[in-house]
């Protein structure tokens, strides 16, 4: 293969890439001052610096320190763009100390009070003094240098425990558990990934919860139904369903919703399973489970509305859906066969496991029922 160098055919190619991979970035001010610092630095270095001054009214030394960034910085452009102006002495704010004590003693005896409310009895107390008071932006600047130095806490708070009120202690801020993404990921194995989700259903003035739960490898499904929808509902779920569930539970997906944290997340971490949200406001990254919510709501929820009402009768009927869904309903992503049969096939009978391995959800949806 011949190799062609670009910057063999072009003049001045380095320069320009030279140019774009320095200043390019900058904004178009900038770059404006910095082509006319180098039309000053090349028309001193031609006419000298007399000529200079008059025509650019640069004087020497400021030429002369142009010249020196660019050789410090190996000729790199950039260096020649403008410093921030800013003062490196800034003024320190003054206030009376009398002032800054008020503030400080009344934050004592009052903890937690606003600037709003100091502002009030400051005033009071500077004009029975006879000393100018400050306004509310100032004491709102004062009580945060007076935090920053520790001199009073960040916020106060009590704590009653057994009936005893306890020392006042500073708030630490709740420390923000980062949540996982999915991020593009996609699964191997049976129980590599999970997708949860809940239907909400109002019916004769009482409103009822299905939970659903989807394998998105072989589409072995679960769904429950209760009265409540909280994270101890959504734990006994996750519970129920590793029990039917053929394979072990490694990943699991849901939405945001309050269900899905506390006594949910704190279980799911005991039991080592990485646990992935959604991103907010995006119902397409939890796609099988809610195509599973419309299948199962057309072909079983619709059909015993009335027996929602009592969620233990419901959920008898429902684990006998769930046993024909997943081992006699033909699924067209399976190949037209059933999930657990497509499961044992690919999975288990490769493997040479034991053939009576096709009966254990059946029997587990059976124990479900019973309960």
């Amino acid at each position: 293969m011949k190799q062609i160098y670009v910057n063999g055919f072009f003049k001045g190619y380095n320069y320009l890439m030279k140019y774009i991979s320095d200043i390019a970035h900058l904004s178009s001010k900038e770059q404006e001052i910095i082509k006319k610092r180098i039309k000053v630095i090349e028309f001193f270095n031609q006419f000298g610096k007399d000529a200079a001054k008059q025509a650019f009214d640069k004087s020497k030394s400021i030429i002369y320190l142009w010249k020196q960034k660019l050789k410090n910085s190996q000729g790199r452009l950039s260096s020649l763009k403008s410093e921030s102006k800013a003062p490196k002495n800034r003024r320190q704010r003054e206030t009376n100390i009398e002032v800054k004590n008020f503030i400080k003693q009344y934050r004592e005896k009052h903890p937690g009070v606003s600037k709003e409310t100091i502002k009030p009895t400051l005033d009071a107390f500077c004009l029975s003094n006879n000393i100018q008071s400050v306004s509310e932006s100032t004491i709102g600047r004062i009580i945060k240098d007076l935090k920053d130095k520790n001199i009073i806490p960040n916020c106060l708070v009590k704590i009653t425990i057994s009936g005893k009120t306890g020392k006042l202690f500073e708030r630490q801020p709740k420390s923000k558990e980062k949540k996982l993404r999915i991020n593009g990921y996609k699964p191997k194995n049976p129980g590599d990934l999970i997708q949860i989700d809940a239907i909400s259903i109002f019916i004769y003035g009482l409103k009822r919860y299905i939970i659903c739960a989807i394998d998105i490898k072989t589409r072995f499904a679960f769904a429950c139904s209760y009265k409540t929808l909280s994270s101890k509902t959504a734990t006994d779920f996750m519970i129920k369903f590793q029990k039917v569930s053929p394979f072990k539970i490694k990943r699991i997906q849901t939405d945001n919703g309050s269900e899905f944290h506390k006594y949910f997340r704190a279980y799911v971490k005991e039991q080592n399973i990485i646990h992935y949200y959604n991103y907010p406001r995006h119902p397409k990254s939890n796609c099988y489970v809610e195509c599973f919510n419309g299948v199962i709501q057309r072909q079983y929820i619709n059909h015993h509305l009335n027996d929602l009402i009592n969620p233990q009768t419901f959920n008898r009927g429902l684990m006998e859906y769930l046993i024909w869904y997943n081992t006699e309903k033909q699924h067209k992503n399976l190949n037209k066969i059933p999930p657990l049969l497509y499961y044992l096939n690919n999975y288990i009978f490769n493997q040479q496991k034991s053939n009576m391995l096709w009966t254990t959800a059946k029997i587990s949806f059976l124990e479900l029922k019973m309960i």
